[in-house]
């Protein structure tokens, strides 16, 4: 397992005024955070509940599992996992299919735990992971062509230039690889000219992430398709990512007093900005997993 730090994109201005930090407040909270009401394997991102029965920790293994198959991993492929988080998928691929996996991530915590767990699961010959934003992020000599698969789980709501990430992420792929980004979108653009200035939105980006930016899914598709990717697969996810929302809140809510032990007011914060997530599904906002091929 190994880690290595590259520069943040400086002053990458997002919207007049606005510039991107090396990483944000969120993510920055110490992992037991997160430990408290996500499942065991901190995946921080929609899961997939096939049953009325699935628990949050089997919808999550149910979502690894689909991410593996949408991208028709199987086994021994390199991927490159932008916006690793605490991991999941990255350790899930590289045990479970034996993948070498690379994580791209700005926060500093994440790569010291995603390095704890790869040494305990025995996987540090095939996990590695760089500090850094994904369109400045130095990768080496797999910068062209190097991976057979790139995923985005909620990610790519954090990068402002998407013809920058898309172009990027295409190069990065061997002919007739796939991209994967699951992202919650703005349900349509007049949504977005609604909702995006509302006192709920602001709060997420001012108390969670810093920066953030919504869009409709119209807008990430033209935006792969100006990259040169082919469309080849797109799912709606809002059902699930609201239920497993749901299964966080309860998390939370069990949890108040170790979260605000860590921090005090976590809780409150964590359960406003789940609340608001859940508030728009189908209204206002979707969510949706987009696979795109890079065919020639």
């Amino acid at each position: 397992m190994t880690t290595t730090t590259t520069a943040p994109p400086g002053t990458a201005a997002p919207a007049a005024g606005v510039e991107l930090s090396d990483t944000n407040q969120h993510y920055d909270l110490p992992a037991e955070v997160f430990g408290l009401f996500l499942d065991p394997l901190r995946k921080y991102s929609s899961g997939l509940y096939l049953s009325k029965g699935d628990t949050l920790e089997q919808a999550q293994l149910n979502k690894l599992r689909f991410v593996a198959g949408r991208l028709q991993l199987g086994g021994g492929q390199r991927v490159l996992d932008v916006g690793c988080g605490w991991g999941s998928l990255t350790l899930f691929v590289a045990d479970e299919l034996g993948c070498e996996v690379v994580g791209v991530s700005p926060a500093g915590n994440q790569h010291a735990y995603i390095a704890g767990r790869a040494a305990e699961l025995g996987l540090a010959d095939r996990v590695s992971t760089v500090r850094g934003h994904f369109e400045t992020v130095d990768l080496g000599e797999r910068a062209t062509g190097g991976f057979d698969a790139v995923t985005m789980l909620g990610s790519i709501v954090h990068m402002p230039d998407l013809d920058v990430v898309f172009r990027r992420a295409r190069a990065l792929l061997r002919r007739g690889g796939r991209l994967y980004v699951s992202e919650s979108c703005f349900r349509n653009a007049a949504a977005r000219a609604a909702f995006d200035a509302r006192e709920g939105t602001q709060f997420v980006r001012s108390a969670i992430f810093g920066w953030g930016d919504m869009r409709p899914l119209s807008d990430l598709v033209r935006a792969a398709e100006d990259a040169g990717f082919s469309i080849a697969s797109v799912d709606d996810l809002t059902d699930d990512y609201r239920r497993t929302i749901d299964d966080w809140l309860v998390n939370v809510d069990a949890a108040t007093d170790e979260l605000d032990a860590i921090r005090p007011g976590t809780a409150a914060t964590l359960r406003r900005y789940l609340e608001v997530a859940n508030a728009g599904w189908g209204y206002t906002t979707k969510h949706y997993a987009l696979v795109c091929r890079r065919a020639r």
